[in-house]
């Protein structure tokens, strides 16, 4: 081995040891602006601990193995006894360059890599990813491919729901919320496989459209869930409404004012749990959101148990969104019928020379949206605004893509929440904000 290859290896060898100094710097040496504005009470700062002889203080590492970090969620804290004194977050343990990634393909071959983004609803990553490049390059889909995006949102949304009740709710010591919500998710994981071919990485948007039509089988399993899942939802409220541990580990933990979420930046059931009402879906309304009857559920506390029975209602509004898309889904076609704009059907593809060019044609090149056009366009993802940023240099990749993720924004006030917190609402805390990582590291 050479002299440079034995430095390069020596330095590679050294990033951890001096990432984890600089970590450790930072939370020695965290600014104390916190102490005075973390809701109006000193913190556990040198002043307010004086010369105390039983001052116990430790730096303790939670994650990124483990398994309340709802993923490979790192969090270094300074303890004064059983009190969360500073907290400093360390993600990119799953970074995998998706916005670069997305620069080095066509539009359409990058749409399965969303799938890997929220894990828990990738339905609703296709769709946020197709919507955005049908804005650069000027493509509508078909009234019937829109309004089975529209409902396979909402599938999507109460399956990542369902995710956060239960483990939230397995967090806290109730494990058998937990296997009764993953009853349910495996319910939509059929659905997903009858209708899209897979159960969890789906890929079934296309580019003006959706790869295969809903058949009956498909609708069939649809319509029986959200005539089930209502009375189980009502059935979990019982046991939990009113349940004295619940309420006790929930209210008045995380507390959060409208201003303080809107000055982190947080979407979504976190924003809407302090007394935002804003929804995507009803304010910049995209598919047929405007087109179907649903109220976006807000509470006022901001606190865990107000961000609770925000998402508990969602889910209910969710279900009355899919049951009016199943009334009003028209017959038709489900791509757009442009095939240097969209994939030709397979007949076509199967029966006619025009057909195989076209699909081998838009596979190798892709769209190809003008020169110096650029947009965003975000949906109201389970978690809050998931958008995008492409900008195009004429070709058939983008020339710039930018995510805008909800898990990203909203874990920017992990670490207020959790200063001045006991230890044993840390857990708690990372449940109510409710973080994938795939989509916060990009």
């Amino acid at each position: 081995m050479s002299i440079i290859d034995k430095t390069n290896f020596s330095e590679t060898l050294s990033f951890w040891p001096r990432h984890n100094e600089a970590l450790y710097r930072r939370l020695e040496g965290k600014h104390a602006w916190l102490e005075q504005q973390h809701r109006g009470k000193q913190t556990h700062g040198e002043e307010a601990r004086g010369n105390d002889p039983l001052d116990n203080q430790m730096v303790l590492n939670i994650g990124p193995q483990h398994p309340a970090t709802h993923g490979v969620l790192r969090c270094a804290v300074i303890l004064d006894g059983e009190t969360i004194e500073r907290c400093v977050l360390d993600i990119g343990y799953l970074h995998r360059g998706i916005e670069k990634l997305a620069e080095a393909k066509t539009y359409q071959e990058f749409m399965p890599y969303t799938d890997r983004m929220d894990y828990l609803q990738p339905y609703a990553n296709n769709v946020a990813w197709c919507l955005a490049v049908e804005k650069l390059a000027s493509i509508e889909a078909p009234e019937r491919a829109q309004w089975i995006r529209t409902m396979m949102c909402e599938v999507a949304r109460i399956s990542s729901h369902l995710l956060w009740l239960g483990v939230s709710a397995m967090d806290a010591g109730a494990v058998s919320v937990f296997l009764w919500t993953f009853q349910y998710r495996e319910d939509i994981y059929t659905i997903f496989d009858e209708v899209t071919g897979a159960r969890l990485t789906v890929s079934h948007s296309r580019i003006g459209g959706v790869a295969s039509d809903l058949g009956d089988t498909g609708l069939a399993l649809i319509a029986d869930f959200i005539d089930r899942f209502p009375k189980a939802l009502a059935e979990w409220e019982k046991l939990l409404n009113r349940n004295r541990i619940w309420i006790d580990r929930c209210a008045g933990v995380g507390v959060l004012s409208a201003e303080e979420v809107v000055e982190f930046g947080m979407t979504g059931s976190n924003l809407r749990g302090s007394g935002v009402a804003h929804d995507i879906r009803r304010f910049e309304p995209y598919l047929k959101y405007e087109e179907v009857d649903f109220n976006i559920p807000i509470r006022t506390e901001g606190d865990t148990l107000a961000r609770y029975f925000v998402r508990m209602d969602e889910m209910k509004e969710s279900v009355k969104i899919i049951r009016q898309c199943l009334d009003k889904l028209p017959a038709g076609p489900i791509r757009s019928d442009d095939a240097k704009r969209a994939y030709p059907s397979k007949n076509e593809v199967y029966y006619t020379m025009e057909g195989l060019i076209h699909d081998f044609m838009y596979t190798d090149a892709g769209i190809c949206p003008p020169k110096g056009a650029a947009v965003y366009h975000a949906i109201e993802a389970a978690k809050g605004e998931l958008g995008f940023y492409l900008q195009s240099d004429g070709t058939g990749s983008p020339w710039r893509v930018h995510m805008n993720s909800p898990s990203f924004s909203n874990l920017q006030a992990l670490e207020y929440m959790m200063e001045g917190s006991m230890m044993g609402d840390m857990v708690v805390l990372i449940g109510t904000i409710d973080p994938v990582l795939g989509e916060a590291d990009k």
